[in-house]
């Protein structure tokens, strides 16, 4: 092997601050660090990616703030539509602090030079997005702000940017792989440890404060509009130091994905008056939600697809339908919808101005997560026990403004936000903190697996096991689910994890292991997987995205809850639950 090795001595690095990931939410706090600790604070950002890879650049349609810059528009609105979506699990103090700010977050950023696109009078234009209403949902409502069809790459790029210009220290192309908890489990965090990729050198970046922004883990499903990258590594590394994760069942599939591909095609094409047509030429929403049809909530829409095809209704009895944006106009398409209109013309061949365009339910965002207060604090236990020195923001996190089904456009408004917040808290309590200290256990123990994997030469190769774990987890633990296929779910999760023990490295080498980083992947895939299927089976309800066909009905006496899944010490994911925080709107059937 080239190079030192992962069993040499680590790389030590001393930060103020260290934030892993460079998407949204760690940039923005990066960002407050900055301001906030002073120009000659010592702030890291860590990322696998070079930090404009980032997927917060894949997010679309638009970024939502009651701004009412089109038309009448109240932030008790947005948080009602928050907390409807949601399906009620949401908590709705978090939720009101995410809709109130939303508006000062939106023209904070817009002063960081982010490129929205304009009404004629020169206020930021906004579109409309499924589940975002008026008044309790009379009528549809323009909520999104938006950069054409590039809301997030403007984020990602305006963000980085400022970054740079505040000489914030970034260390791209590291994969971490634990966190640095010098007092045990129970303890402090005091950094992470990193795998560099490029020489497959162990680091140790070490700071008082850090903060998690390392987005989901959509790669667990066969199907899915998430990168390849997206595979719950701040999640997995959580739970694996014994960490509760949160409503980990609670995975959204997005109505509108490019068929077999699962790439997005953002709901702005349905906010700009697209519309989904079955077999027979039916415009079928008008069935499922008479009032916002095609702008119902993602989880309503999703599932009227599937119920249009189980009653045989999918395109030439197949198992899609199509999207109808050919009413819309080349000035539309091209103008406003310049990607999506791109990606339908590159990958089916198809143009959007002439054909109908063939779309399924893709796997798209987790709801779930590392439990957080509203400053991006963790909480260990999932319910009052700060971890001292550790953060969550963003899609790993789970602060529950979400609930059991997110609307569009609040996921780039919550990696703001409360990304936003959580570079204020730490920069407030890194004062307060110990100094860093070291993790000698910790260090050798990810040493010694390393070593293993590098010299492992039998087994499967990791792709192989992860193949098997998308294709299941997407059968069974999908748009609809059933006690049976769970729990079936469930020990063929088990078993994979087995067979992952023993998977095989072709490339030993040191130098960019894309084998080494696959396997790495698959066993945070794989927690993050058995987490969620767990909690799913547990859960016998119907409430949001999770819809168990043998309990149709949500059930608020008994599920009112969040669930919390931990790993015991004998290896068993233990369940346990909260109560969901209610301030202002008491539950009550969806209907759009």
């Amino acid at each position: 092997m080239v190079g030192r090795g992962p069993a040499a001595v680590p790389h030590i690095h001393q930060h103020d601050a260290v934030v892993v990931g460079a998407g949204g939410a760690g940039l923005y706090a990066a960002l407050e660090l900055k301001k906030d600790l002073g120009a000659e604070s010592r702030v890291a950002v860590i990322s696998k990616l070079y930090p404009t890879r980032s997927h917060t650049g894949a997010a679309q349609g638009g970024v939502c703030a009651a701004l009412g810059n089109t038309e009448e528009d109240h932030w008790q609105w947005h948080w009602f539509d928050t907390v409807k979506g949601g399906d009620y699990l949401v908590d709705q103090d978090a939720a009101e602090i995410m809709c109130r700010d939303a508006a000062p977050t939106i023209i904070d950023l817009e002063h960081l030079g982010m490129p929205f696109n304009r009404t004629p009078e020169g206020l930021i234009d906004q579109r409309r997005f499924g589940g975002h209403t008026r008044n309790q949902g009379e009528a549809p409502v323009r909520r999104a702000c938006y950069a054409a069809d590039r809301t997030g790459h403007a984020i990602l790029q305006t963000l980085y940017q400022q970054c740079i210009r505040r000489e914030v220290t970034f260390a791209d192309e590291f994969q971490v792989l634990d966190l640095v908890m010098p007092d045990g489990a129970d303890g402090r965090v005091s950094g992470v440890i990193a795998l560099e990729l490029a020489t497959s050198e162990l680091h140790v970046f070490l700071a008082p404060v850090v903060l998690f922004a390392t987005g989901g883990f959509g790669k667990i499903f066969q199907v899915t509009s998430n990168a390849h990258t997206l595979t719950g590594d701040g999640v997995a590394i959580a739970f694996r130091r014994g960490l509760a994760l949160e409503d980990m069942e609670m995975f959204q599939f997005h109505p509108t994905g490019m068929y077999k591909l699962g790439f997005l095609l953002s709901e702005a094409m349905r906010g700009e008056g697209g519309f989904l047509v079955n077999g027979q030429g039916e415009r079928f929403m008008e069935r499922y939600a008479p009032t916002m049809k095609d702008l119902a909530s993602r989880d309503v829409v999703s599932r009227s697809i599937y119920q249009e095809i189980a009653a045989g209704r999918g395109i030439g009895g197949g198992d899609f339908v199509h999207l109808d944006v050919r009413h819309l106009g080349a000035d539309v398409l091209e103008r406003k919808l310049p990607d999506m209109t791109g990606f339908i013309r590159t990958y089916f061949g198809l143009d959007p101005l002439h054909d109908l365009v063939p779309i399924q339910p893709t796997a798209h965002y987790a709801m779930g997560g590392i439990p957080t207060d509203v400053d991006a604090r963790v909480l260990g236990d999932g319910i009052a026990r700060r971890v001292p020195g550790f953060y969550a923001a963003g899609e790993c996190a789970c602060v529950s403004v979400h609930g059991a089904n997110r609307l569009g456009t609040n996921s780039l408004l919550d990696i703001l936000v409360f990304g936003r917040r959580a570079g204020k808290a730490m920069a407030g309590d890194a004062a307060d903190l110990p100094a860093p200290a070291r993790d000698l256990e910790a260090e050798a123990r990810i040493a010694g697996t390393l070593a293993d994997l590098l010299t492992s030469d039998r087994g499967e190769r990791a792709a192989v096991v992860r193949d098997e774990l998308q294709v299941e987890m997407f059968r069974r633990c999908g748009v609809y689910r059933t006690g049976p296929d769970l729990a079936a779910c469930r020990s063929e999760v088990a078993g994979l994890r087995e067979r992952a023990r023993t998977v095989r490295l072709d490339d030993h080498g040191s130098r960019y292991n894309t084998d080494l980083a696959d396997a790495i992947e698959l066993g945070f895939l794989l927690d993050c997987a058995e987490a969620a299927v767990t909690s799913a089976e547990a859960r016998t309800e119907s409430r949001g995205a999770h819809a168990r066909q043998d309990f149709p009905d949500r059930d608020d006496v008994n599920w009112m809850r969040h669930s919390l899944a931990r790993r015991s010490a004998s290896g068993k994911v233990d369940l346990t639950y909260k109560p969901v925080v209610v301030t202002e709107f008491q539950p009550k059937p969806r209907v759009y």
